[in-house]
């Protein structure tokens, strides 16, 4: 059900992003409280979920954006906010628990050597102009060396079902989780709103707002 301090549009805009977010660290990172947890593509439709819902576990979080969503990210709970034109989180000194990718601009190698031993990466995400034999080498690359490091490597891809939805809307209800609705397009403007998409650059999610005619 919708809480009431949810649009519609937020609503909508909930449960494929907010489930992706929800189960990748809480199914795939097994995340705990304390740890740190490093969002990268923070600002982006699955993005702001993830930021959002790790600090409801109670762990320290930095998110990875550009330098226009640097507010944003930091006023919907990260810790911490990396602005990637100005600085490569792969290239820093600090270690992660755990390194949730919306992205995929970096290599497995790089992500892993700012992992903690124990660490998990979890990739959701790839560059919108990335070619599909390079997201199908890093996929590959990842299964052939899990199993002979430390660290964890994962790919998954969500699913829905009634008790996690139910979990995202009591973390709506309470305020714990916002939806973010970058920009709202009528039905007519369909063709725009996806051009806007594929640029790769949406702040959290594009709504398509239904809106009732009397006259028809």
């Amino acid at each position: 059900m919708k809480p009431d301090n949810v649009t519609f549009e937020q609503a909508a805009a909930a449960p494929v992003a907010a489930l992706t977010a929800l189960q990748g660290l809480r199914d795939k990172g097994r995340i705990k409280p304390g740890q740190k947890v490093l969002i990268n593509g923070a600002a982006g439709g699955v993005g702001t979920f993830a930021v959002q819902i790790a600090k409801s576990f109670g762990t320290d979080v930095t998110g990875v954006c550009s330098t226009r969503n640097v507010d944003m990210v930091r006023s919907i709970g990260a810790d911490r906010v990396i602005d990637y034109t100005q600085e490569d989180f792969t290239k820093g000194e600090q270690r992660y628990d755990l390194l949730f990718d919306n992205v995929g601009n970096h290599s497995l190698s790089a992500c892993r050597h700012v992992l903690n031993p124990k660490g998990i990466l979890i990739m959701i995400g790839a560059p919108h102009d990335v070619r599909v034999i390079d997201l199908l080498v890093r996929l590959i690359g990842a299964l052939m060396l899990s199993p002979f490091v430390s660290q964890k490597l994962i790919t998954f891809i969500a699913k829905s079902n009634e008790e996690d939805l139910t979990i995202v809307g009591e973390l709506m209800a309470t305020g714990k989780v916002t939806p973010v609705i970058d920009r709202r397009y009528s039905l007519n403007e369909i063709p725009e709103a996806l051009e806007y998409l594929e640029k790769g650059h949406a702040r959290g999610k594009v709504a398509i707002t239904l809106e009732h005619n009397n006259e028809t």
